[in-house]
């Protein structure tokens, strides 16, 4: 088991890291620049004023944003089309070593539908019994549980799982009295308590499912690389059947394998944890990852809720590495099934992701860590910017509609007017390169489909993709703006200082209705009929420009209700539509998964709780030796807040001449 601090990492690889990330940085940095001078010459062909000028301002981090995108996806596009990337841990380790280390399997759950994680378990302990080296794996249940029922449901299915498998000592259970810091002190409780007996820790989600071969591969790759601090494997979207469910799976299997490439390209062994589908190696984990607590109160201080970017940035200021391991295979999760529950998901990860600023200035951490914990706030921040650019931008079109152009400015002396100028070219140009940074990735991701025989027989065939990514392309249009306008609030919110309320996550096919719809979206109903009934008014001819947006505000009740049914999802399934490789054909565990759901009956969360047998279940606990095994600690060491205040230690973080921790 490794200890303290390590070594450096090689030469090779870093100077392999700094010429990526020089060329992939300056590309993004070009492109933005490029289109904001465009965007200048355009609106200074007739003046500046100081709205335009905020404008481009704002115009200049949205386009950082999606070139960054672009070029990442454009890297992934040529390591997908080459087939493999010589500097992935993946591609180094070839030799069939036997594996060395324990590894835990562990799942964090919360409130959840017990019926859901005891099949989805029973798939991923099936799947590791098949392999030859499955005695180095145990599974954990870390219930943080509040309800009695649902508590009581989670220990039958326990039980019966023990039971199933014949794997007493092998699979256990543990309910905390108090959820304290929710899922990052859940799994803190275990390696507190039993993360000694294990070198590594894979961590599942509620709605996770992992092949027992992908586990395996995870911690060959931890043995044969001890300088890897954590692993993140690509969790697909898979499993859910609405129409908002299957357009989110579909776009993300097309492009998500791209664009994991290219992160894992230009990232390296500085790249990012998501917080579940991948492994942890203990012990540097219990030393350097415990979470501190923010200064002040909730929502931007207290406890740090969006933990795995923090934990991520922590693993590698200790000199371990964290790598994205972008295989399409192996690895699945499940979304939200509609436009109201995903923004309630996000809801929670905006105020985790804004609390990240607090950390920027922390000693010690490795310049793109600072990288990912901005592009973690910007994920949620672009939003509040897209929509002020918009609201400036019709703001500009009124005014110059209620004025007209000024053909005699003040201070004006010269005998000519002022004529209008515009910029056809720079306009065109500047359309064709928006074009190019945001629909750029799809159509790389779908060439690559198309490419490759295998995925295109699974997304349908090559008619099949372009369709599909017509009808995902039109309904992301239209459900953008209400999402837009999520975040926004999200964001104000948390700067406000409103605090989220923590629910269990709802993780079924749930449709929504009218009132619910109504209720989430009246506002932004009602942004969209004054901002377009201002328009017509006063620049009727910039209406097409805004119609998407409009469109998709005034359309939100409708279109969250459509896209919440399972019909029409299964109607474009039936058609070949929206089609996935997982869907074509099913990889044997998450076809396990769908037969067991099957023949499971309708039940609420948590119903296994009252089943005839589960008292009975709950009586035999009490004799039962293995519920938890045997005390193993290995402490998470607790950590002070210091930040890099002055210039010079500011200077020594970012030109890491010394190792300072908190």
């Amino acid at each position: 088991m490794d200890t303290g601090v390590v070594k450096p990492r090689t030469d090779w690889l870093r100077h392999l890291a700094r010429r990526r990330r020089t060329v992939f940085f300056s590309l993004t940095l070009l492109t933005a620049a490029a289109a904001t001078t465009m965007m200048w010459d355009i609106l200074a062909a007739n003046g500046l004023n100081n709205l335009d000028r905020a404008g481009l301002v704002i115009f200049f981090i949205l386009f950082l944003w999606i070139a960054s995108s672009f070029w990442t996806a454009a890297a992934g596009f040529v390591v997908r089309l080459r087939g493999s990337d010589s500097a992935q841990l993946h591609e180094r380790w070839r030799a069939a070593a036997p594996l060395n280390g324990r590894t835990a399997v562990i799942m964090p759950i919360y409130n959840e539908d017990t019926e859901r994680v005891a099949a989805g378990l029973d798939v991923v302990w099936s799947s590791i019994m098949q392999l030859p080296e499955q005695a180095a794996f145990d599974l954990f249940i870390l219930s943080d549980t509040r309800k009695r029922e649902i508590g009581a449901a989670e220990e039958a299915a326990w039980r019966d799982l023990v039971t199933r498998h014949d794997a007493r000592g092998r699979i256990f259970y543990r309910r905390r009295a108090e959820n304290i810091a929710r899922k990052a002190g859940n799994i803190a409780d275990f390696v507190n308590n039993w993360g000694g007996a294990y070198d590594y820790a894979v961590v599942l989600d509620a709605d996770s499912v992992m092949s027992g071969r992908t586990i395996l591969e995870l911690a060959q790759l931890m043995d044969a690389h001890p300088r890897a601090g954590i692993i993140q494997a690509l969790p697909l979207p898979a499993g859910r059947d609405t129409l908002f469910a299957r357009l989110i799976q579909f776009a993300a299997r097309l492009s998500s394998p791209m664009l994991a490439s290219g992160l894992a390209y230009w990232q390296l062994g500085e790249s990012n944890y998501w917080g579940h589908n991948a492994i942890l190696r203990l012990q540097p984990f219990a030393e350097f990852c415990a979470l501190p607590h923010l200064p002040g109160s909730p929502p931007l201080g207290g406890e740090i809720l969006s933990h795995d970017f923090v934990e991520a940035a922590f693993m590698r200021r200790a000199g371990f590495e964290v790598w994205l391991l972008p295989l399409d295979r192996g690895s699945w999760e499940e979304i939200p099934s509609n436009v109201i529950d995903y923004a309630a998901r996000d809801r929670r990860w905006a105020q985790g992701n804004i609390q990240h600023l607090g950390l920027l200035r922390a000693r010690g951490l490795h310049w793109l860590s600072r990288v990912h914990l901005v592009g973690g706030v910007l994920s949620y921040l672009t939003s509040p910017l897209w929509l002020l650019m918009l609201a400036l931008s019709s703001t500009v079109v009124i005014l110059q509609a209620l004025h007209g152009h000024q053909y005699f400015l003040p201070g004006h002396h010269g005998l000519f007017p002022n004529w209008p100028h515009y910029r056809d070219g720079e306009i065109a140009a500047l359309l064709s390169l928006t074009a190019v940074a945001l629909f750029g990735p799809k159509m790389l991701a779908a060439g690559l489909a198309i490419h490759d025989p295998a995925l295109r027989r699974g997304f349908g065939g090559s008619s099949r993709i372009a369709l599909s990514l017509l009808v995902e392309q039109l309904f992301s249009i239209l459900l953008a703006p209400a999402m837009m306008l999520f975040h926004t609030a999200f964001v104000l919110s948390t700067l406000a200082g409103k605090p989220v309320a923590w629910h269990a996550q709802e993780r079924g096919d749930r449709g929504i209705g009218l009132g619910e719809a109504l209720r989430r979206h009246a506002g932004h109903v009602l942004i969209g009929l004054t901002w377009g009934a201002l328009i017509l008014e006063f620049a009727p001819r910039y209406i097409g420009w805004l119609l998407p947006v409009i469109a998709g505000m005034v359309l939100s009740v409708p279109l969250t209700m459509l896209t919440s049914r399972v019909a029409p999802g299964e109607w474009l399934r039936r058609h070949r539509l929206l089609m996935t490789p997982e869907e074509s054909e099913p990889p044997a565990e998450l076809a396990a998964l769908q037969r067991r759901l099957a023949h499971l009956p309708v039940t609420q969360p948590g119903a296994l709780g009252t089943h005839p047998e589960a008292a009975a279940a709950r009586e035999l606990l009490r004799d039962l030796e293995d519920r938890v095994p045997v005390h193993a600690p290995l402490p998470m060491a607790p950590q002070a807040l210091r930040y890099a205040c002055t210039w010079r230690g500011a200077l020594n973080t970012l030109l890491r001449r010394k190792h300072t921790l908190w």
